[in-house]
């Protein structure tokens, strides 16, 4: 049986209203692991969270060295909050490299533990160290934790007769287990979770859970230094329902596979694994009994290409991918908008260009996405904003890509693909269904009759008595789809597929501003993942008296029908983005107004005093005291 140390009762613990903490470690020290079972913890707590998990873009850097350093941070409050947070209040450093790379982040006052025992001669050159810093004062500035973390883990599990590469694997679960303690994170989930890990080793399992335990009997039983004790965060007050923790490419295969029942149709997954897109691939192919079909081709070419396969026999075909597979889909993108079959396209954006910064996360994909194909060749781009986002803006890329029958292309990155935040479960039953349909009959029938309102071309399935046809990648001709070099008939389809898209403006909401009213002195204009920094941002701003709004867009193309007026409304526009300026080329071309950029290309989200920052110097006034986090 597993026994738990009594929690240290709440009226002892000293209340605090949001708490950031980061666990930074060596890529094999679990920190992943770590981090995401505290976030877990926490939703099961009733606390408001966002994660920001932080890969090193080595598969195995040298042991270590700062290039191997990987990290989670969590963000939990009894409000509501919409980003990791800017700067942690804890820094949980397993080994000297983890101490040097996120040590600059971490608040002047705030708590930093370190793992002592890693800290030897050879671990302290590795990053750059001539002398520990635990021992000469320049950790001053912090409330400093040191515990031997390695022989405290290696006393927990000695009973269980490991070896001493195996045993020090569990020294993760004795570090959350002080967390846990800490801030007083109930642990059952966790064992719970370490029990069907390592269902097939239950040695391991006992080892893991008696090193957490241990962690945690640590905390109650020793006695800390000055400024250093246990926490109390209340739950924040959420809307009724049932929530899960869930990631942004988990939401997104979750709302691929809802458009798909509420179109009707059984979904094809065409894939190449690729950085941070892998896990779309991971979720949809463990959803068969759904009527999920996944295919791992052996490149983003044919991934594609089975996937305009898979719409062309009746199927919802689907691929998944970051930038530099997007560049490789190029020109069967342009296939499949030739052939006007519905595609979905989902692109997890990260570091560029080439294959830049695979692990970290950039908004650099919007121009190809617009524009990165040969010819004419428009299609839908909308975006995703938070997590949760990404399931409805996935049931949307659905919906128009079978109504319009065209490629969508959904816009998430690495931020959005691999950050948690807790989501309430949506009632299926409330979404109105979209059920596809076929062209049945052949009286009139060819393959580019379109429907008056949409202009969307009818959809024949093989087979279909009376509907042989061919379609392909060489020009139609409008009236009977054979194939035309007639110059004035690829005018005509040129403008026609164009139209079709540009239609689509009647069939998307009217743009709404996320926070304060439709005109006024500053506008700050997102989209994708920087939402929740900006809505901060602005709240603070405004809070302060300031006569800013806050307007994001989902929808890239086409736009809103109303979007120009809205910021035409405005004296000054700021466009935050995670790219040399992007979206601000297209507001400036599109609607003439007179935006302004403010890029972060890091591979990094935007902090909320950044933005709050350039709110200030684009109104001329002097910043006020930084808004809460």
């Amino acid at each position: 049986m597993d026994t738990f140390a009594s929690s240290t009762p709440s009226s002892s613990r000293e209340l605090i209203d949001s708490v950031v903490i980061r666990f930074a470690g060596d890529s094999g020290d679990g920190m992943q692991l770590t981090g995401s079972q505290f976030a877990d913890s926490t939703a099961l707590m009733g606390n408001d969270l966002s994660t920001l998990p932080d890969f090193p873009a080595e598969i195995r850097a040298p042991a270590g060295t700062t290039f191997g350093v990987s990290g989670f941070q969590v963000h939990f409050a009894g409000h509501d909050i919409k980003t990791p947070g800017d700067a942690p209040d804890v820094l949980v450093a397993m080994n000297p490299a983890a101490l040097r790379v996120n040590l600059r982040d971490l608040k002047i006052g705030g708590l930093l533990v370190c793992n002592s025992g890693a800290f030897t001669a050879g671990n302290l050159k590795k990053a750059g160290y001539d002398k520990s810093p635990l021992d000469d004062g320049s950790l001053d500035a912090y409330r400093l934790l040191k515990l031997d973390v390695s022989k405290l883990t290696l006393q927990a599990v000695e009973p269980y007769q490991l070896g001493t590469k195996e045993s020090l694997r569990a020294k993760n679960m004795w570090t959350l287990g002080l967390m846990m303690w800490m801030f007083g994170r109930e642990r059952e989930s966790t064992v719970e979770w370490l029990r069907q890990k390592f269902a097939k080793n239950p040695h391991v399992a006992d080892a893991n859970v008696a090193a957490l335990n241990a962690g945690h009997i640590y905390g109650e039983t020793a006695e800390m230094p000055s400024g250093i004790g246990c926490y109390q965060v209340p739950k924040a007050k959420l809307a009724p329902g049932v929530y899960r923790n869930v990631t942004g490419n988990e939401a997104t295969a979750w709302g691929l596979l809802a458009g798909g029942k509420l179109a009707g149709l059984e979904l094809v997954l065409g894939s190449y694994p690729i950085t941070p897109a892998s896990t779309i691939l991971h979720t949809l192919s463990n959803l068969r009994a759904y009527g999920v079909t996944t295919f791992q081709a052996e490149d983003e070419i044919a991934a594609i290409c089975a996937a305009i396969g898979a719409s062309y026999a009746g199927a919802l075909g689907m691929t998944s991918t970051s930038g530099p597979g997007l560049a490789l889909k190029a020109e069967a993108l342009g296939l499949a908008v030739a052939t006007e079959l519905p595609l979905i396209v989902v692109d997890v954006q990260r570091g560029g260009p080439s294959t830049g910064l695979p692990t970290k996360t950039e908004q650099s994909d919007l121009m190809q996405a617009l524009n990165g194909r040969n010819g004419d060749c428009p299609l839908a781009v909308i975006a995703a904003c938070t997590p949760g986002d990404c399931f409805d803006m996935a049931i949307e890329a659905v919906r128009l890509a079978t109504k319009y029958m065209t490629p969508v292309l959904l816009l998430t990155d690495g931020f959005l693909a691999n950050s948690a935040e807790p989501w309430k479960i949506p009632d299926i039953t409330t979404i109105k269904p979209f059920p596809v349909q076929y062209r049945r009959q052949p009286e009139g029938f060819h393959p580019f009759v379109r429907d008056p309102q949409t202009l969307a071309r009818a959809w024949a399935i093989p087979g279909t008595p009376g509907l042989e046809h061919r379609i392909g990648g060489i020009e139609k001709d409008y009236d009977s789809g054979n194939i035309s070099y007639d110059p004035d008939n690829h005018h005509k389809m040129t403008k026609v597929r164009a139209a079709k898209i540009a239609g689509i403006a009647d069939d998307i909401p009217l743009q709404k501003m996320e926070q304060g009213e439709d005109s006024g002195d500053l506008v700050v204009v997102g989209w994708g993942s920087t939402y929740g920094a900006i809505a901060q941002a602005v709240m603070g701003a405004r809070r302060s008296g300031l006569k800013v709004s806050h307007l994001h867009i989902r929808y890239m193309n086409p736009m809103p029908r109303n979007l120009g007026e809205l910021l035409r409304n405005f004296k000054k526009v700021s466009v935050p983005e995670m790219n040399n300026g992007m979206l601000v080329k297209v507001l400036r071309a599109e609607y003439l107004v007179d935006a302004q950029g403010f890029n972060k290309i890091s591979g990094q989200p935007f902090k909320i005093t950044e933005i709050e920052a350039e709110i200030h110097r684009m109104l001329g006034v002097q910043a006020q005291a930084p808004a809460p986090v």
